[in-house]
C-alpha cells in the first residue's frame, strides 16, 4: 500500500504554555480519532509531528496511523520561536523518509504540510531561505495556522497560499482546527493519485482564510 506522508509542524513556543498547548494536545486526538475512522486513511496515512521553540525537535517520527501514540506537548518557560530550524528539520526528513517512484516500487503519494503559530519566526533569515526549499518538494498541499492575534501572516506567504486564521486559542477552536485538518487529510487519501491538486475542504465557522 502506497503511504501518504502528513507533516505537522507546532509552535511550543513559551507563549503556547497553559491553556492554548492544552487546547493543542486536545485538538491532535481530536485529529487522531477522526483520522482512525476513516479507512482509506487508516490504510494509508503517516503522521509526523516536529515541534519548534527554542530548538527544532521531531515529537513523533514518521508513523503509520494505526501506531501513533502521542505524548502531551510541554512548552519551555520561555524563548525564542525557530520556525526555520523546523523547516530544515523537515528538509532533512523529506530528504530520508519520503520513498521516490523507482522500476521495482510505487514511492509515496504527494506528502501533506500543515505548520501552525502564534507568532513568527525568530530566525527571519533562515525561515526566508528555506520556505523557497520547502516548496520545492511539489506537496499536495501546504497549510498555514496563524493562532491568536499576535500571529504574523506575512512570513507564512512565504511559504504557502493556504494561510487559516485561528482568532480564538481555546479548546473549541483548535479541535475545529484539527477535525478540519484531518478532513483535509481524509479528503487527501482519497483523492490520492486521481487529482494533480488537492481541494481543501470548507473550513468551520471558528476559522478564516486569509485573501
Amino acid at each position: 500500500m502506497r503511504r501518504l506522508p502528513v507533516y505537522i509542524l507546532l509552535d511550543t513556543s513559551g507563549s503556547m504554555r497553559g491553556e492554548p498547548i492544552h487546547s493543542v494536545n486536545v485538538g491532535l486526538r481530536t485529529l487522531l480519532g477522526a483520522l482512525r475512522q476513516d479507512p482509506y486513511a487508516l490504510e494509508s496515512v503517516y503522521l509526523s509531528i516536529i515541534t519548534f521553540d527554542i530548538e527544532a525537535r521531531e515529537h513523533l517520527p514518521l508513523t503509520a496511523l494505526a501506531d501513533v501514540q502521542l505524548s502531551d506537548l510541554q512548552p519551555p518557560s520561555s524563548g525564542a520561536t525557530f520556525m526555520g530550524a523546523a523547516l530544515e528539520l523537515l528538509i532533512q526528513k523529506l530528504q530520508t523518509e519520503i520513498k521516490q517512484n523507482t522500476s521495482e516500487q510505487k514511492g509515496d503519494w504527494r506528502p501533506m504540510l500543515f505548520i501552525m503559530t502564534d507568532g513568527s519566526p525568530s530566525d527571519v533569515y533562515a525561515f526566508e531561505q528555506l520556505s523557497g526549499m520547502v516548496k520545492q518538494y511539489n506537496f499536495a498541499s501546504i497549510v498555514a495556522c496563524a493562532a491568536g492575534t499576535k500571529a504574523k501572516t506575512e512570513y507564512l506567504k512565504q511559504l504557502t497560499d493556504n494561510i487559516v486564521l485561528l482568532d480564538n486559542m481555546d479548546a473549541n477552536a483548535f479541535s475545529a482546527f484539527f477535525k478540519w485538518v484531518s478532513a483535509s487529510v481524509t479528503s487527501g487519501s482519497s483523492s490520492a493519485g486521481v487529482s494533480k491538486s488537492l481541494d481543501l475542504p470548507p473550513p468551520p465557522a471558528e476559522i478564516q482564510f486569509v485573501l
